[in-house]
């Protein structure tokens, strides 16, 4: 099927930068530096034999015209430095043998800083986009790495004169280190060299090759001299540790590996990978196995929305040729089989099958004594302390209820009480546009009841691409859902209320929401009331405050890349400290704390969350991985979006779900994926090949290169990255082929 020409454009804070540019200007760059080494036959003059025949003549010149030589000089050596060119090591003796050692050195360790800096700066420009544009997800670990440790690593290379000059700068001017700091720690780590070479050219007669200066006793006490900020950051760590730890006495001998604090999604894998690793681990949760996602969250929802659907595909009957079709929803039966469902997932979760994985669960609340310590106290008052080598925290989080005046009183239901619903609400309003505020507005509005969508924000689905959000206002409103963004809750009043409108008085007892909406207060009457508006990380009663665990802006755990805390033996996965309130975010992260904590002090493994998709299963689902126009606007990351509407693809034409679209962001003028939004049926399913895809680094043309079976929901990824291509033609060999034919045809 022929698709509409390619729908492209791009988000940029500023031109994007031209790569055939850039490297043809590197090119250039080395091109000349190879002319000048020929022209000037610098491969001849900078020899120690070339120098040592003409010393009395510089000595001379130095005598009787010292400015004009030290300045020639000067910018000999910082050309040769700036381009990388062979022979520093020459000039190095010659300043030595000219000036002596003392302003030899002065003006040896000022040119040699001041050309590597200017080497390091023509890498940055020239070729850093580019080998970050290609390589960049190559290198998260090394630019994280440069971030924090980046003057450790380079006082190293600039202390041992093995390493060669001109690959430490270009190197350098690759990953994330700030001039400034480059050309100081340059200075400082080239100094001690130089000082040995200039020295060596004091004595200039007593060469006979270069291999003399340095000699294997001094190439040693180099080695030793780069390996000193290491081993010193290294000992600083120490004491660090020491220092963090002092108030604790460590146990002689562990009773256990590790223990995992919470049941749910993230502390469940955690618990389960040690048990494989053949770990002894203990797993402590106060409430039931499965946490959130299986009781409250991910479960529940997701069997209530399916009934949903079906009332809806119910009064859609007519439209597939159906005549007669009836059914009305039965709310109890409903949320009696959204309980059977949990049930039968359960025993995927159970105590008992998690002990027979070699997981020892206690049932408890659990208490952080000391870093190495957890006591768990039972419901019958008992108390068992348990000593580990390490500790997990994955312990969730709870509804965040606004403080809302007449809340209370009124009474409210969460993501976690909504679920003891057994009577269907006649007026339901839900305070919060997000995905779970979204999904349930939807379900119970197609189950029969009158929902209000209150949010503050001007759009629902904030963090999703401005038109995902605008789709499923709409259909949220096609199922008689009353959107209202913008609204500000302000207080819930009950008694005797004017509704919005007006005119309809209510009658006593009757309970309402006070909102404030372009500066004027409106009352939304509600029979009950459900908050959707957030989730607070669960993070007290568990002593992590007297262990001095520190907490981020949002109230979670702070955790490094590696997941752990200010203590590096305790970890936080999940809700409680992960940026990505997910059930496979948290399971994700699971992994890497429990590998972490048990083999940390061999390899250690970065969480990456670039690849984690998130969805909100409305209809139409909305399913993201990666960045959006907006985060990438926000972060100046400059993109080429790509758009493809399912109202062009057969199967949605087919089915009658030609609402929504594929939206794809790539680095300009390449198919490397940076975000990709599907808006549409089965957007959940959809996203997996492109998470696939930028996990490992596959673009658009190998998704144009795979074959889809005909007519599926999968092709609309084969027919945007074809639109992506008839973007990027090559328009003068297409013209050339064009030519080509022609001929052929005579």
């Amino acid at each position: 099927m022929a698709a509409d020409p390619p729908d492209t454009g791009a988000v940029r804070r500023r031109a994007p930068p031209s790569l055939t540019v850039r490297l043809a200007l590197a090119a250039a760059v080395a091109l000349a530096a190879v002319a000048l080494y020929r022209v000037l036959e610098l491969d001849r003059l900078l020899t120690l034999q070339q120098l040592q025949a003409s010393r009395d003549a510089l000595v001379a010149a130095w005598a009787q015209r010292p400015a004009a030589t030290l300045a020639a000089f000067f910018g000999v050596y910082l050309a040769v430095a700036s381009l990388s060119i062979p022979g520093a090591v020459v000039l190095t003796l010659a300043a030595g043998a000219i000036f002596g050692l003392g302003v030899g050195v002065l003006v040896v360790s000022f040119a040699s800083s001041l050309g590597a800096l200017v080497s390091f700066l023509a890498a940055r420009h020239l070729l850093r986009e580019v080998v970050q544009a290609r390589l960049g997800r190559y290198l998260t670990a090394l630019n994280e790495g440069m971030r924090q440790d980046g003057a450790f690593y380079l006082l190293t290379l600039r202390l041992v004169p093995l390493f060669p000059f001109g690959l430490v700068n270009l190197l350098m001017g690759l990953v994330p280190i700030g001039a400034a700091r480059f050309y100081a720690v340059s200075q400082l780590g080239m100094l001690p060299g130089t000082v040995v070479f200039v020295y060596a050219g004091t004595q200039l007669g007593a060469l006979r090759t270069l291999q003399d200066v340095l000699s294997p006793g001094l190439l040693g006490s180099f080695v030793l001299l780069g390996l000193f900020p290491l081993l010193a950051r290294a000992a600083v760590g120490v004491l660090r540790r020491r220092r963090l730890y002092a108030r604790w006495p460590r146990p002689r001998r562990f009773d256990r590996n590790l223990v995992v604090i919470g049941g749910g999604a993230g502390g469940l894998v955690a618990a389960y990978v040690a048990a494989a690793a053949q770990a002894r681990v203990s797993l402590v949760e106060a409430r039931r196995l499965g946490g959130d996602c299986l009781n409250t969250g991910c479960v529940p929802s997701k069997a209530l929305i399916r009934s949903a659907r079906l009332a809806r595909e119910l009064r859609e009957a007519p439209a597939l040729g159906f005549s007669g079709v009836a059914g009305t929803a039965d709310f109890a039966a409903i949320m009696q089989r959204v309980q059977a469902v949990i049930g039968r997932i359960e025993p995927h979760d159970s105590a008992e099958r998690y002990e027979s994985l070699g997981v020892e669960v206690l049932q408890g609340h659990a208490r952080l004594r000391s870093p190495w310590c957890v006591e768990v106290t039972r419901a019958d008052g008992s108390v068992q302390a348990l000593s580990t080598r390490s500790i997990v925290i994955a312990t969730g989080a709870s509804p965040l209820v606004p403080a809302l005046p007449g809340l209370q009183e009124a009474g409210f239901l969460t993501s976690d009480t909504v679920w003891s619903l057994r009577e269907r609400p006649a007026r339901l309003l839900v305070l919060g546009g997000g995905p779970a505020g979204c999904e349930l507005a939807q379900a119970f509005a197609r189950l029969g009841s009158q929902v209000t969508l209150v949010e503050a924000a001007p759009r629902l689905l904030a963090r999703e691409e401005p038109q995902a959000g605008a789709l499923v206002a709409a259909s949220l409103a096609e199922d008689g859902v009353r959107v209202l963004t913008g609204h500000e809750a302000l207080r819930v009043e009950t008694g005797p209320a004017v509704s919005d409108s007006g005119t309809d008085a209510m009658a006593p007892g009757r309970k309402h929401l006070v909102a404030r909406h372009e500066g004027r207060e409106v009352a939304l009457p509600f029979d009950e009331l459900l908050c959707v508006a957030g989730r607070r990380p669960r993070v007290t009663g568990y002593g992590l405050e007297e262990l001095g665990l520190e907490l981020t802006p949002r109230g979670g755990i702070r955790t490094d890349a590696f997941l752990r805390t200010r203590l590096p033996n305790i970890y936080a996965v999940g809700d409680v400290a992960s940026p990505l309130p997910l059930t496979h975010s948290a399971g994700h992260e699971a992994w890497h704390a429990a590998v972490n904590a048990l083999f940390g002090r061999w390899r250690r493994f970065r969480v990456d969350h670039a690849c984690v998709p998130r969805v909100t299963f409305t209809d139409p689902e909305v399913a993201r991985v990666g960045l959006t126009q907006t985060e990438a606007l926000e972060q100046g990351v400059d993109v080429e979006v790509t758009r493809y509407e399912l109202a062009e693809l057969d199967r949605a034409l087919i089915d009658g779900c030609t609402r929504g679209f594929v939206q794809v962001l790539t680095v300009p003028g390449r198919d490397r994926i940076l975000g990709v939004t599907i808006v549409g049926e089965q957007a959940g399913e959809l996203i997996a090949p492109y998470v696939l895809a930028m996990q490992h680094g596959l673009g658009l043309a190998r998704i144009l290169s795979t074959v889809h079976a005909y007519p599926t929901l999968a092709e609309s990824g084969r027919q945007l990255a074809g639109q992506w291509r008839r973007a990027h033609a090559p328009r003068a060999l297409l013209r050339l082929l064009q030519r080509y034919h022609a001929w052929e045809r005579r």
